[in-house]
């Protein structure tokens, strides 16, 4: 095995021992920070050390997929915070997908009105920053929604108030879980039966026509679980009564808010990368689609889409990235995410450093998550350049 050279005579070798200079002084930096930190700590009677996460926190979490009770520990406080960020971030990233990618098209589109409307919501949501927003869509919520006892009804057993929304939900039975274990299945049966017709496309230049075929295996294997368990038709129906809402699920005004908020100002700014990648697949191929016969929605779907999609998932990633970072700022209408627990928590105990600590930490993590996995998505449909 050949070994580095580290020696000064050469090029390579002087920017080793330049690199393991840099490392050597950022590692004795960092330690001579941390045992500076430590002195003054303690020298100002300050507890230090992580050993607070296994106290009970002593306060409640209003909300979120996590069970908390105040007898839980710090822990499982920053466990149930951080739970609620990722709540919101993957719901929020979703829906500002597909908000603007719609958003994104019409700006592309023929008719005037569409084009104008959608300039419009991006060029104003845009350039409103997004704390303002929230505070907006917090206010509203809140002051200008009915009370409780007389909801909104947007559709049967679905009401929208001060109190937030209210929706039906399945009451849990064997059933319902065999079809949620059942899902994965569906969805590998769905992957493998497209990846099948790809490889033979590629093979032969014929393709199978799969995809009704692929949607039923997504559909079917869930619902036979679903019926294996004995069909459970039973729904927790939120009702109106005299002061409120009750029954069913729900979610906070402070969701809300938040969600509206993340949503449309991240898909203002999705909504220029999908323009962008869309103008930037050669003008040729929109008239070779048109030779072919292919109408304007048909190459959309078949020509430009697939193509700006491989040159759009950088900016992509970092909207997304934005998104979940951007999800911090829930602390200002007070939904209880990862910082806003934190924030509690060091008001409780004064140990400011390690809740920052793991604060950066946690989104350091996540975010590093994500950006990995669309860079693997990214490698997959990127152009391959021979």
């Amino acid at each position: 095995m050949k070994v580095a050279s580290l020696s000064f005579r050469t090029r390579s070798g002087r920017a080793r021992l330049y690199q393991l200079a840099l490392a050597a002084a950022l590692v004795a930096l960092a330690a001579g920070a941390a045992v500076t930190t430590r002195e003054n700590l303690a020298a100002r009677q300050i507890r230090s050390g992580f050993g607070f996460l296994a106290e009970p926190a002593g306060f409640d979490i209003g909300e979120g997929p996590v069970p908390f009770t105040p007898q839980d520990s710090y822990l499982w406080a920053f466990l149930a915070g951080l739970g609620n960020t990722l709540r919101v971030a993957a719901v929020g990233i979703v829906l500002a997908t597909l908000l603007g990618t719609v958003v994104g098209l019409g700006r592309l589109s023929r008719n005037a009105l569409a084009r104008w409307l959608s300039t419009a919501y991006v060029e104003v949501l845009r350039n409103v920053p997004l704390v303002v927003q929230l505070l907006a869509w917090y206010v509203s919520i809140t002051e200008l929604l009915p009370d409780a006892a007389s909801p909104l009804q947007l559709a049967p057993h679905v009401y929208l108030s001060k109190s937030g929304l209210a929706y039906p939900t399945p009451v849990w039975a064997r059933g319902w879980a065999l079809a949620l274990g059942a899902l994965p299945l569906g969805l590998g049966a769905a992957w493998a039966l497209l990846r099948w017709a790809r490889a033979r496309r590629e093979r032969t230049g014929h393709t199978p026509q799969v995809r009704w075929a692929a949607l039923l295996l997504l559909v079917a294997l869930p619902a036979a679980g679903w019926a294996l368990g004995g069909a459970p038709r039973a729904l927790d129906v939120p009702e109106v009564t005299a002061f409120n809402v009750a029954g069913g699920g729900g979610v906070t005004p402070e969701f809300l808010s938040l969600l509206l908020g993340l949503v449309g100002f991240t898909a203002a700014y999705i909504a220029e990368i999908v323009r962008s990648g869309v103008l930037a697949v050669p003008h040729g191929q929109t008239e070779a689609a048109a030779a072919l016969g292919l109408t304007r929605r048909q190459a959309l779907r078949l020509v430009l889409l697939p193509q700006a999609l491989r040159v759009i998932v950088p900016p992509l990633t970092s909207q997304f990235l934005n998104l979940t970072k951007n999800s911090s700022l829930a602390v200002v209408i007070g939904y209880p995410d990862l910082v806003s627990i934190a924030n509690t928590a060091i008001n409780q105990n004064g140990q400011a450093l390690e809740c920052i600590v793991l604060i950066m930490a946690v989104y350091l993590f996540v975010n590093l998550l994500t950006a990995l996995g669309m860079g693997v998505y990214n490698r997959r449909v990127a152009l391959v350049e021979r």
